[in-house]
């Protein structure tokens, strides 16, 4: 029974326990089946309804993209340039080209292209999604932009119908475009189109015109090297031109042939036997080079670099327009200067420049060379990065910093002594191996005296000078003191330079030079700016007591080094610069001792900053003559002159925060504290005596006079009174006459000619600075027949009847070679000349391999070298081929 019993029982607890475990498993496995689907169903929902929304965009963009047009499929499209005042001076893309049937294109140059554009091209229907699948994971791995997965199809579509932006619905419509030129027209036809319209390089379009425009050939007489090249140039133009970086192009033709020989288009033994041409062989030379030349190659250039600078390049396949800061009439003046031979002392000597606007920071014109054309010769002007600006520097790494960081007044004197460099044996020498005790800033840097400039250097720090010419443009990563006086590793090209000057003429703001306003695309409403914003880079104190001292450059002064850059009637500051020959240069080369490679003067007004360069292409080939090494003054002076006729230049005007004392400058509150002066005479004394302002030139031409007008703040119970004179071409001022009134009138003025007027006023003993303006005299368009003389001097030389007589050379400071004994000194101050002659022939090795190729470095002995080499303060003088005798 109770067996029985006790059987039941444990039937029961067992059939309960059963119940239970499939309770606990239905309940354990219900929700995760039922959470589960709920996931997929979601993910499937939200695929479905992405899908629908994506398709649904893409049909509206679909619906609004432009239709296919044969004429545009097939021919570039125009880029437009206009000046900075809106009007069109070049139109890219309309020039004649060199069209190929595709029947015409030889197998090898398709093969490198589509090794190199797109392999897949012929296996694909407009869109490639292998190749966009590796270009996602590229930019997933590499970064956005690493790599691109537009078909050629696409390109063709991109620079035919669409701008480059980078949109959704331009990509939408790009994409759709380019299934559709794949249903109405051939893959022959397609490669067709992007063979004839692709970009070359700045003003050539398709493959077959660059054959004839970089080798002269037919395309079926190119090397396989040769299509190589070309077929790598569409990625990058510009970069990879041949003619201007020969460098560059090698590596992407190798890359090519790389391609070529992946995707079994060639062999292994003809990739090698290609890569090994010298990328130069076959190329045109520089003679037989035809050019689709414009009326403004040079700046031009400095345009489609900026473009490619900031990835924009390939914009110009689309139709866009740039609107550029170019000033044809500056423009005009500077090529006029630099074509005409007799402003130039030599055949071969060269010389490049820019002008940039003192306040905006605008390239307003470019001087690229003489007889520049866009595919002969070198750009001087924005490429020359491997020469040294020798004593240009002393104002940016030097005094500059001084009066901005220590306040120092231009009175601060300094004692001009023998010196070494620091923790070195190696001697500091000025151009003329003398020294001149104790002098002032002033004088030290417009005779251009080295050692100073070095003292001043070191007085700073090398770290707040390297800040300080930073805010100007000028990253470096180290500064020593064979840079105080232009020797180091830092090399500025006139663009760079003229910019860094023009802080200086703009009360201490700098803004980056730029020869581009903005770009707006085809659709003319989407645009990019290209304008940098202007930044503080020094106290307004700093850069009028600059700009103070380098009026005393440009002066009459006994050993200003710039003086012949001087131009009557305007208020110029400027500074000279010379660089010269390591002492082992000149026994290698075989160089007379008063042989330098460059010459260099920079100087501005408040409207315009110009840096010029002069030297020859070869830098073995020295400059040797005064009238050489004068040359940048020259064209400074004759450019300068021209592009400020007919227009207002005010003087540069000092801030409250500076205040002269005597003929020194002080920044307020640092000055010397009087002694028992009357507050109210001090009072007076303080009070200054504006020039006039608002001083305009008319012509009258029935009256054949010149009207002058001006006005001045001055207090209305004075009298004041205003003395006006005349500087006639450059030549020098004479007084007109004194007068109470604000208006004078000039009569007689010669066609031809340029007046340069000032006006300054007079009251109480005091002489206000001079407000000046210039007129040029236009001669009438037709002249009558007569006899020339001296009065129908053509205008476009000003500068070079009223040259003086160039001073001796110890009164030309600082462009001349301080590697001269004594016998033979040239002008001060700008020569980093090499003394001793101490260098070793591994030290000579080393310097040609850095910049500026070793100039200076002559006194160094191997001992002192392997001290310094542990003492990383040691190095100041003796790296970057520190020139220690540089003039300016």
């Amino acid at each position: 029974m109770d067996q029985q019993v006790n059987s039941r029982k444990q039937r029961k607890q067992l059939e309960e326990q059963k119940r239970r475990g499939n309770k606990q498993k239905s309940n354990g496995k219900k929700p995760n089946r039922s959470l589960f689907k709920k996931i997929i169903i979601a993910v499937l929902a939200l695929g479905i309804a992405l899908f629908v929304i994506g398709a649904s965009i893409f049909a509206i963009y679909a619906a609004q993209a432009p239709k296919l047009d044969e004429e545009l499929l097939k021919d570039p499209v125009s880029t437009k340039f206009f000046d900075s005042n809106g009007k069109v001076f070049y139109t890219m893309g309309n020039q004649e080209r060199e069209h190929v049937d595709y029947d015409n294109i030889p197998k090898d140059m398709r093969d490198a292209i589509l090794a190199t554009e797109d392999s897949r091209f012929f296996k694909h229907h407009g869109i490639d999604f292998v190749r966009l699948g590796g270009a996602v994971l590229a930019n997933f791995r590499f970064g956005f932009g690493a790599q691109g997965g537009s078909t050629l199809t696409q390109q063709v579509i991109k620079n035919s119908f669409l701008n480059n932006g980078k949109t959704l619905k331009r990509k939408a419509q790009e994409a759709y475009l380019a299934i559709q030129l794949e249903r109405e027209y051939s893959k022959e036809e397609i490669f067709e189109m992007y063979f004839n319209k692709v970009l070359m390089s700045g003003q050539t379009f398709g493959f077959g015109t660059a054959a004839k425009k970089f080798y002269g050939k037919n395309l079926k007489d190119l090397t396989l090297d040769e299509k190589a090249l070309l077929a790598g140039m569409p990625q990058a133009p510009n970069a990879y031109n041949p003619f201007k970086n020969p460098d560059r192009a090698e590596k992407r033709r190798n890359i090519v042939l790389g391609l070529m020989y992946q995707h079994k288009v060639i062999t292994k033994e003809q990739m090698e036997k290609a890569r090994k041409v010298d990328i130069k062989k076959g190329l045109l030379p520089e003679s037989k080079r035809q050019t689709t030349a414009s009326k403004y190659d040079a700046f031009i250039d400095v345009v489609l670099k900026e473009l490619s600078e900031n990835k924009d390049e390939k914009a110009l396949e689309e139709g866009v327009s740039v609107y550029t800061t170019l000033d044809t009439n500056a423009q005009k003046v500077v090529e006029s200067t630099m074509n005409n031979s007799a402003n130039f002392p030599t055949k071969d000597i060269q010389a490049g420049l820019s002008v940039i606007d003192t306040k905006t920071g605008a390239i307003v014109a470019v001087g690229g060379g003489r007889n520049y054309g866009p595919e002969r010769g070198f750009n001087y002007a924005e490429a020359l990065n491997k020469r040294q600006p020798g004593s240009t520097m002393k104002p940016l790494v030097d005094y500059g910093p001084a009066i901005e960081n220590l306040k120092w007044s231009t009175g601060k004197t300094i004692v001009d002594e023998p010196m070494n460099y620091t923790g070195s044996s190696q001697p500091i020498n000025n151009f003329d191996h003398q020294y001149k005790g104790s002098v002032t800033i002033r004088q030290a840097l417009y005779n251009s005296r080295n050692i100073p400039a070095v003292k001043t250097f070191k007085e700073v720090g090398a770290d707040k000078a390297k800040a300080f010419v930073k805010n100007l443009g000028i990253n470096t990563n180290e500064l020593y003191e064979a840079d105080a006086i232009g020797g180091g590793k830092i090399s500025l090209t006139p663009i760079e330079m003229a910019s860094a000057y023009a802080a200086f003429g703009n009360n201490g703001i700098y803004t980056a030079p730029h020869a581009i306003k903005k770009i707006v695309y085809r659709d003319g409403k989407t645009s990019k700016s290209y304008t940098p914003d202007p930044v503080p880079a020094m106290s307004d104190y700093t850069a009028f007591m600059v700009t103070d001292m380098l009026r005393d450059v440009v002066s009459s002064k006994y050993g200003a080094s710039g003086s012949a850059a001087g131009i009557p009637g305007l208020d110029v500051a400027g500074k000279t610069g010379t660089t010269n020959y390591s002492t082992a240069q000149f026994s290698e080369y075989g160089l007379p001792a008063s042989a330098v490679p460059d010459s260099w003067f920079a100087g501005y007004t408040t409207n315009y900053s110009i840096a010029v360069w002069g030297g020859y292409t070869d830098y073995k080939s020295p400059i040797t003559t005064n009238e050489e090494k004068l040359l940048p003054q020259k064209l400074f002076k004759t450019i300068m002159s021209q592009i400020s006729a007919n227009k207002e230049t005010p003087n540069f005007k000092q801030p409250n925060s500076v205040v002269r004392v005597g003929n020194e400058l002080y920044v307020k509150g640092q000055q010397p504290v009087a002694e028992n002066k009357d507050p109210e005479e001090e009072k007076k004394e303080d009070e200054e005596l504006h020039a006039p302002s608002g001083l305009k030139a008319t012509y009258d031409e029935n009256a054949k006079a010149v009207n002058l007008s001006w006005s001045h703040d001055h207090p209305e119970d004075q009298s004041v009174r205003y003395k006006v004179s005349v500087s006639v071409d450059g030549g020098g001022s004479q007084s007109l006459t004194e007068t109470s009134n604000t208006s004078y009138t000039y009569g007689g003025p010669e066609d031809g000619k340029t007046y340069v007027f000032s006006v300054v006023a007079v009251m109480d003993g005091k002489t206000s600075d001079a407000a000046t303006t210039s007129i040029q005299i236009k001669a009438p368009e037709k002249e009558p027949e007569e006899p020339k003389t001296d009065e129908n001097e053509s205008p476009e030389q000003p500068g070079e009847v009223e040259q003086p007589t160039p001073p001796t050379e110890e009164e030309q400071p600082g462009d001349g070679n301080e590697n001269e004994p004594p016998a033979q000194e040239q002008e001060p101050g700008d020569n980093n000349g090499q003394d001793d002659g101490n260098a070793n022939d591994e030290q000579v090795n080393a310097h040609t391999n850095s910049v500026g190729n070793g100039h200076g470095n002559g006194n160094r002995n191997e001992n002192s070298n392997n001290g310094q080499e542990n003492n990383p303060n040691n190095n100041r003088g003796n790296r970057g081929n520190s020139q220690n005798d540089q003039d300016h």
